[in-house]
């Protein structure tokens, strides 16, 4: 399982440790990744997504998984993302 967000992509990144006496040593920053069901309200179900700890807030802040997915890039989602956002489009286009 890769430790990426499935909404912003957000991943590993590399650094270095740096002592006292400026000693550098790679070391590797892990993003913060939560297990978390997101409920649609178009589709009227929850999915479940591996999602940093701000991608979750950013996705309160859009007004939910709806509004989040409408103004995400599709370069930045995931495939099981790109799926719903599809749904959710197509159910918003059948219902206008």
């Amino acid at each position: 399982m890769a430790r990426r967000c499935e909404l912003t992509g957000k991943a590993v990144q590399a650094g270095n440790n740096v002592s006292h006496a400026k000693n550098r040593t790679r070391r590797r920053f892990l993003p913060n990744l939560c297990d978390v069901h997101l409920m649609s309200d178009a589709l009227g179900r929850s999915f479940a997504f591996r999602v940093s700890a701000a991608a979750l807030r950013s996705v309160e802040h859009r007004g939910g998984l709806d509004g989040f997915l409408k103004k995400a890039r599709d370069a930045e989602l995931s495939g099981k993302a790109l799926k719903v956002k599809k749904e959710i489009t197509k159910k918003s286009e059948a219902a206008a």
